[in-house]
């Protein structure tokens, strides 16, 4: 007997010693019965000579596992109870293989979900039950707490509010078993924002809180009525109020230290932990057997919905292992499971006229000795290491309006030889000005951005990078060596603007974590000397391409048809080639839950810019491809060979298995994605009509591919001047008023909603 056949031959006998346990298992929990083994089931049991319609059936399938209930085409379908051999156990309703419904779901640890199923995840409304005794009653949305619920620990505390990707999130009340309660805002599973803590005695604080603790104005106050007022800081150098007593309480609150509060009145109310499944139910595997009907049929593998691939046979490809509902197991190998929509798998390489641009690794050239900006970049290294290096850290998110005074500036002179303040540097003298210094100094608190990271990255040995040609405004932009910054020059009405609306976009920005508006850090402006009297304003914002991905392809979108095409053939676009609105050509699908939040973003970006008075704002896209062949093909994404000899895409995005073992059942390990910065998705490929030049959106072809995006609205300092009035008067008269970019900033937000409301979607999951 040869290896091969000798390892067939062991896998063969456990296979038959998992039957038999299965037999006995199910015998023991639904008595005896006549059971019959899926490899004894004949060909009309599969053939759908019943008309269609679902049967009763009692199967123990070839891996052990049981199933009895509704069965239809080699899947369960409609009521049915399906038992794993780990002691997993799913009673509810089927479609097509999938958990689709009502239903109840039970781990061997004791720990059970009952509620709402789509497509094999728990969505919906559910009752989870863990093994400890906690319970959690509200929404889900693919496996996670999402939306309201109520969530009683075993401990007994009880937290009642809102939910987001597994966490805390929004507004809730928690209370503990000693008495305690907190009622206001929350982030990432924690006390974050504006809220109230009412101990069991009486005393009580309001006011702003950062990771569990108070950060910032707040109020602690005294059943007798004294209270403090003050700065919170967990280190007592930054702590700083006022105690007001109130008659009786003058002796005896004298001496109390605001310190107390975060050594003392919090450490016996601690957040309890969320608990972490061992496994989810869209990732348990079924175990069907395919139809043997044709020889034909016996060298194709069958999916979850019924389609086939082509191969050659091996042992027990018979039977197929269906991981997360969706895919299949071969040889001990998972090819495809689920996670939030997402799907690992290997796809079957076919060529297809889509290619990547020529990849450019490095963009812009590196301003040298020598180059003609060399001492505008020295000067500015020096300018933002002075401006950052010697003012203090932030205390407080909350800024005075005088903060955003258009007077709020700060002149230094940076002589050669240096004076006590700036240091010796070997270009020529110049001066330097900050724009509302400590504005941007709290953004940058605010944008979690390290001070020194900040300078390192500004004004470290490495050379900023300059872009090869100016923007359509005519400014120049330069990147850093890490790629996280990129500086623009700006114009003076440009500057006028951004101060006006700074007080507003300060506000929005601290309002909404996600929203897509540009990230400014610093606003700064160098004079140089001499008979030119030269001045360079420029701001530095945050660059939304930098990631580990290289960006495939760059899309500057704004919804209107005028002049919106690159003009260039395709032989010359490369990676960093920013493509136009014309040539756009794909419509972009997120997961529902953040396809819902992205359009509740852009309706507050857009109203905020609105009512700033700006307009010509783009939304700027970037996608990595994760599927491409060695000569540069795209590769669609999970295509499978159908029974017909078709190509079929199957659905949802796709997560490599290193990105999935790292976000399995930890949602902690989300920080990476947030709406528009590395989020997986899935983009339709569409096609213009031949003889619609304009047509902005393309004709949907059912062609997918798996993809990394990037995503956020730039360009946001252009009000509607009387420059912009002229134009629009004017082009109007020339073309279609609706296609030109110039247009009223209410006319404006409104094509620009419509437009992206219209390539962006929801991934929807086939059944």
């Amino acid at each position: 007997m040869s290896k091969e056949q000798s390892g067939v031959a062991k896998a063969w006998e456990a296979t038959i010693r998992k039957t038999q346990a299965a037999k006995k298992r199910a015998n023991s929990i639904f008595g005896s019965s006549s059971v019959a083994h899926a490899e004894d089931e004949t060909e009309d049991d599969y053939d759908g000579s019943n008309g269609g319609e679902p049967y009763i059936a009692e199967k123990v399938l070839p891996n052990g596992d049981y199933y009895t209930g509704q069965w239809l085409d080699n899947f369960p379908c409609g009521q049915g109870k399906y038992i794993w051999t780990d002691g997993c156990m799913y009673i509810g309703e089927w479609d097509r293989g999938k958990k689709m419904g009502r239903g109840r779901f039970s781990w061997p640890s004791g720990a059970a979900y009952e509620g709402d199923f789509k497509t094999g995840y728990m969505d919906g409304s559910g009752v989870y039950t863990g093994p400890s005794g906690d319970t959690y009653k509200g929404q889900w949305v693919m496996n996670l707490k999402h939306g309201h619920g109520v969530k009683n620990f075993a401990n007994g505390d009880v937290y009642d509010g809102e939910w987001r990707r597994g966490l805390q999130e929004g507004h809730g009340k928690y209370e503990w078993t000693n008495g305690n309660n907190y009622i206001g805002d929350w982030k990432n599973g924690t006390i974050c924002g504006k809220g109230t803590f009412v101990w069991t005695n009486g005393n009580r604080y309001d006011g702003n809180w950062e990771d569990g603790v108070p950060k910032g104005n707040g109020t602690f106050k005294w059943p007798d009525g004294s209270f403090y007022v003050g700065n919170w800081s967990k280190d007592p150098s930054d702590q700083n109020g006022s105690y007001y007593p109130s008659g009786s309480s003058i002796e005896q609150n004298l001496e109390w230290n605001p310190q107390d509060v975060y050594e003392m009145y919090l450490s016996e109310s601690q957040i309890c932990p969320g608990e972490k499944l061992s496994i989810l139910p869209s990732q348990k595997k079924l175990a069907v057997c395919a139809s043997s009907k044709t020889d034909g049929d016996k060298n194709r593998r069958m999916s979850v919905d019924g389609r086939s691939s082509v191969g050659i046979e091996k042992p027990f490809d018979r039977m197929n292992l269906l991981d997360g509902e969706d895919g299949y197991v071969s040889d001990g190998k998972t090819m495809e499971a689920d996670l939030l929509g997402l799907h690992v798998e290997e796809s079957i390489p076919k060529c297809l006229p889509m290619k990547i641009p020529k990849i450019v690794k490095r963009q812009g050239d590196t301003i040298s000795k020598g180059h003609k900006n060399y001492d505008l970049m020295l000067n500015l290294q020096l300018g933002i290491r002075h401006a950052v290096g010697r003012t203090p850290p932030v205390t407080s998110l909350d800024l005075k309006p005088s903060a955003f005074d258009p007077k709020e500036k700060v002149w230094t002179r940076f002589p050669s030889e240096g004076t006590k303040n700036t240091p010796p540097h070997q270009s020529p003298e110049f001066k330097w000005k900050d724009y509302c210094p400590l504005v941007f100094r709290t953004l940058r608190k605010l944008f979690k951005v390290d001070a020194a990271d900040y300078m390192l990255s500004i004004c470290g040995n490495e050379a900023l990078r300059e872009l090869s040609s100016p923007g359509k405004s005519g400014s120049f932009f330069y990147l850093t060596n890490d790629d996280k910054y990129m500086i623009k020059t700006m114009k003076k009405a440009e500057v006028k603007v951004l101060i006006r609306m700074l007080a507003a976009y300060y506000n929005h920005v601290r309002s909404f974590e996600n929203t897509l508006v540009t990230k400014f850090f610093g606003l700064h402006c160098v004079k140089l000397t001499g008979a030119t009297q030269k001045k360079v304003r420029f701001i530095i914002m945050g660059n939304l391409f930098c990631s580990e991905y290289i960006i495939h392809r760059r899309f500057d979108l704004k919804g209107s048809s005028l002049g919106r095409i690159t003009d260039k053939p395709e032989s010359e676009i490369e990676s960093t080639t920013i493509l136009k609105d014309l040539d756009l050509n794909f419509i972009f699908r997120l997961q529902k839950a953040w396809f819902q939040e992205f359009c509740r973003q852009v309706d507050r970006d857009c109203e905020f810019l609105e009512q700033e008075r700006i307009m010509d704002y783009s939304l700027l896209v970037g996608l990595h491809f994760r599927e491409v062949s060695t000569n540069g093909d795209l590769i669609p994404c999970a295509t499978t060979i159908c029974s017909g000899g078709e190509i079929e895409n199957d659905s949802g995005p796709r997560l490599s298995r290193a990105d999935l073992d790292q976000l399995l059942l930890d949602p902690a390990r989300w920080a990476r994605i947030r709406l528009g910065v590395n989020m997986p998705a899935r983009v339709e490929r569409t096609m213009r009509k031949s003889d619609c030049e304009t047509q902005l959106i393309g004709e949907p072809t059912g062609e997918y591919y798996d993809v990394i995006m990037f995503f956020g609205i730039i360009d946001i300092l252009q009000d509607y001047d009387i420059s912009k009035k002229l134009e629009h008067a004017y082009k109007s008269i020339q073309y279609d008023p609706t296609s030109i970019s110039a247009v009223d900033p209410k006319q404006y937000s409104r094509r620009f909603r419509d437009f992206i409301f219209n390539i962006f979607t929801e991934e929807t999951l086939e059944v």
